[in-house]
């Protein structure tokens, strides 16, 4: 038996928003999206750089206020593009003791993501 990936569900309220965010402001892509009819919640797959995750409007799927680690080459320079496209930063990027520096970002929803970047060699967390 083998594992193939794990795929994150973070909820959202407003899709128009939540791509606005997550594709105009993080540059991810919409890789499908998903409803039983027309006028029904949507369920979104997401993907940048070889990671994906969904975002969706059923209410049974998950609460507003999860929580996502992105992990990047350079977390100063997220936050430098970031903060280019207008994107409020919750935490500057920061040095933790745990060995990441990371910084914090709300989405329109309240998810948090937190982007970091390993600070030494360390094996995943």
């Amino acid at each position: 038996m083998t594992l193939e990936r794990i795929v994150p569900t973070l909820r959202m309220t407003d899709e128009a928003r939540s791509r606005a965010f997550y594709v105009d402001g993080l540059g991810f892509r919409v890789d499908w999206t998903h409803r039983f009819e027309p006028h029904l919640p949507a369920l979104l797959q997401l993907s940048r750089d070889g990671t994906s995750f969904y975002l969706s409007q059923h209410l049974m799927d998950c609460a507003v206020g999860g929580l996502l680690h992105l992990f990047v080459d350079s977390v100063d320079d997220w936050h430098a593009a970031l903060r280019g496209r207008g994107i409020a930063i919750e935490r500057a990027p920061t040095d933790q003791p745990w060995g990441l520096r990371e910084m914090h970002v709300l989405d329109p929803d309240g998810n948090r993501l937190r982007i970091c970047t390993r600070l030494s060699r360390r094996p995943e967390p």
